[in-house]
């Protein structure tokens, strides 16, 4: 049975896949299905409703239209996620090869760094690389990237170990392949699946950690829309206008679960104990 076939008689894959790819379509057609401009201010609106005539979503204090900062938010949040993982994967990556391969004092030294990392809680790390860099979208990126990597440098380096020993990998040290093809081109696409799996759920705790900092006014800056900045506007509003903190929540929420859970079924399909059925 083929990937494809496993993949659509999958009902958690496709149904998350589905919400992924709507969640993508409107992040990249905000311009077009925000509705106002989620920085303009109606001050004759301000803390509208949930349905009200011209603010489907309702407003928060300024009167920004909550739908369209909604649509601008996964955007962000999306493009955080995705570009922080990318760094993640690609630093993680290349650290766990190294790690993996050659074992001993790379192992050691390499290891070492990535435990002292993972010593430092998170959101603690992100934090005070955020606090050192400055505030700012970029620094976002860049501080929940450097904190991802210890994750992937260990899940590169246990599967590199589980195969570097393997005949094709012996095969190609026989017939004189450089050391650099051998990890590239002969390990690496062979040790796809686990850092695949990986990606798709560091995405969800990318967005989660963006959120955070935003909520505390170190990632995404006013006025552009952020989830966690909507969330932490929303607190002293939450009585008068529901709608400015349900919205974003909702948003969120569906967001990561559909991460999480499209990652654990990503992992069942790329399970080679799974291909048969």
């Amino acid at each position: 049975m083929t990937f494809g076939q496993r993949f659509w008689k999958n009902k958690t894959a496709v149904v998350c896949g589905l919400i992924l790819l709507l969640i993508f379509v409107c992040a990249a057609l905000a311009p077009v299905i925000a509705t106002k401009d989620p920085t303009a201010m109606d001050n004759a609106s301000r803390l509208a409703p949930t349905g009200s005539a011209h603010y489907a979503l309702g407003t928060d204090q300024f009167g920004r239209d909550i739908w369209s900062r909604v649509v601008y938010g996964a955007k962000v949040s999306l493009t955080v996620g995705i570009a922080s993982v990318a760094i993640s994967t690609v630093c993680g990556a290349v650290l766990g090869l190294l790690a993996g391969y050659f074992g001993r004092w790379v192992d050691t030294v390499i290891m070492r760094v990535m435990d002292v990392l993972f010593a430092f809680p998170e959101i603690l790390l992100a934090l005070a690389i955020v606090a050192a860099l400055g505030p700012g979208t970029s620094k976002t990126i860049l501080a929940i990237g450097i904190v991802n990597i210890p994750v992937f440098t260990r899940t590169v380096r246990g599967a590199v170990l589980s195969v570097k020993n393997l005949e094709y990998v012996e095969s190609a040290r026989a017939i004189g392949a450089t050391t650099g093809r051998i990890m590239f081109k002969e390990i690496l696409p062979n040790i796809q699946a686990p850092l695949l799996v990986q990606a798709s759920i560091a995405i969800s705790g990318a967005i989660l950690t963006e959120s955070a900092l935003s909520f505390l006014g170190l990632g995404v800056q006013p006025p552009n829309p952020s989830w966690g900045g909507m969330i932490s506007e929303s607190r002293r509003y939450m009585e008068l206008a529901p709608g400015m903190i349900v919205w974003p929540c909702l948003a969120m929420t569906l967001t990561i679960l559909a991460f999480n859970l499209f990652g654990d079924a990503l992992r069942d399909l790329l399970d080679p104990r799974n291909r048969s059925r």
